[in-house]
């Protein structure tokens, strides 16, 4: 193939993404939490070599042996701009092959689609910003200004061993940066007719995840027992999981809410949020999360024997609190635990929050409109969290930007830590030419 320039039908920013996802797909990259995973020394050394086949050196960091993470630097046309950040993980959440239509780190192609556990997260990204990257460099065309290339491990167990510790070792690696691009906004909800609303994510959740610790007299099954280490923990988890969490809007869900007021042409009740989450498909699992602090139970552990009434037992919730609102989350939380239970913080990080509004909102837009006519756009509140949280500590400003076009009829949000996880391959075309033009301008 020959590559010309952007505007040359030659040029192809989108030969390779199929492809390339396929291939990351096929690193087990899975992320087992505690401090262990598989295979991200191996993916990142396949990026690293996919960047020096087109002139670009990148350096890996191993925060343990295996747990590894890339930083490239990518020229620009203005050497002297500040650098953009652009960042994806390379780490994914476990997959059991036997709740699969196929095998989860086969990569394979198919009715129009990428399957396997990170099309979605997020290896569609990582494959989508290779292909550009290559295809430009290919043809000698350098985006506007610096690009710096991060592909860390551990993202989906809180970045202890890929963002966290980076930022902590060698901050020199992103500290020249001020803003960035990554997961998880950037994708369509089809609002009506051919009329799609992209969603730019420009605030997360905080995190919590707490391990709940209950103490009690152990003794013999066949006995009465008034202090039941086991009750005593399951009713604060009831408490917790059945709570109802009051409505909370942040400037963020407030200016999401306007948007989509104006393109569904009626107005919403923002104290009854019942009939616009069925407005919004399969998005209101993760809209129905920002519009309030949630607590779930995900872990239960006790006991060794039937006949045993134990003396401990343990539980595990992920709590997530919204910008804003972490006081209000832990005041809950304590109160909900009752005398009996005790928590303890596993893993942590910060909730985030930027304005919509800046030069780079307003390229994300434009390159947005001219690959998608029928396009609008609104600022994301993402329910759960990403790097972004440990980069916004050396003073990035942040934005979810992976732009997919989906189709109406998929299940986008089911994808995310889901069985059958898959990324139509149209979607990544699509997004290989938005981040192509997004390159050009920013």
């Amino acid at each position: 193939m020959t590559f010309s320039s952007p505007g040359d039908q030659s040029y192809g920013p989108d030969a390779e993404v199929v492809e390339l996802c396929s291939e990351l797909i096929r690193f087990d990259t899975t992320n087992y939490g505690n401090g262990k995973s598989n295979g991200e020394r191996d993916a990142a050394e396949y990026v690293a070599a996919k960047l020096d086949e087109v002139g670009i050196e990148s350096t890996i960091y191993e925060s343990e042996p295996g747990r590894a993470s890339l930083v490239a630097h990518w020229e620009g046309e203005d050497a002297t701009a500040e650098p953009l950040l652009v960042h994806g993980h390379l780490d994914v959440v476990p997959a059991d092959p036997k709740d699969w239509k196929v095998d989860p780190f086969a990569g394979e192609i198919f009715d129009g689609c990428v399957w396997g556990r990170g099309a979605v997260d997020m290896k569609d990204f990582d494959a989508m910003v290779l292909s550009v990257v290559r295809a430009r460099q290919r043809a000698g065309v350098k985006p506007r200004r610096p690009v710096r290339l991060v592909f860390t491990a551990d993202e989906e167990a809180g970045g202890l061993y890929g963002a966290q510790w980076l930022i902590k070792n060698h901050p020199e690696t992103i500290s020249d940066c001020t803003e960035g691009i990554g997961e998880v906004g950037g994708f369509s909800v089809t609002m009506k007719d051919d009329l799609r609303l992209y969603l730019i994510e420009t605030a997360e959740k905080g995190m919590n995840w707490m391990r709940l610790k209950a103490r009690g007299t152990a003794g013999h099954g066949s006995m009465v027992n008034n202090d039941n280490a086991v009750t005593n923990l399951v009713e604060a988890v009831t408490r917790i999981g059945n709570h109802e969490w009051p409505l909370r809007l942040t400037p963020t869900v407030k200016e999401f809410l306007a948007t989509l007021e104006d393109v569904l042409g009626t107005e919403l009740d923002p104290e009854d949020m019942t009939e616009t989450l069925a407005k919004l498909g399969s998005f209101s699992r993760m809209f129905g999360a920002t519009i309030r602090n949630t607590a779930n139970p995900t872990m239960l552990n006790a006991g060794y024997k039937v006949n045993v009434i134990p003396g401990d037992a343990e539980a595990h919730i992920d709590g997530r609190f919204l910008p804003g609102y972490e006081d209000e989350f832990f005041a809950t939380i304590d109160e909900l635990l009752g005398d009996k239970v005790q928590r303890e913080t596993v893993i942590e990080d910060i909730a985030l929050e930027t304005s919509y509004d800046g030069r780079l909102v307003e390229i994300m837009k434009s390159v947005l409109t001219a690959e998608d006519p029928q396009s609008r756009t609104a600022p994301l509140l993402m329910s759960g969290g990403t790097d972004a949280k440990s980069w916004s500590r050396l003073g990035v400003r942040c934005f979810g930007f992976v732009p997919l076009q989906l189709p109406p009829d998929l299940d986008f949000m089911g994808m995310f830590h889901g069985i059958d996880e898959r990324v139509p391959t149209a979607s990544l075309e699509f997004g290989s030419r938005v981040l192509d033009r997004f390159f050009t301008e920013a």
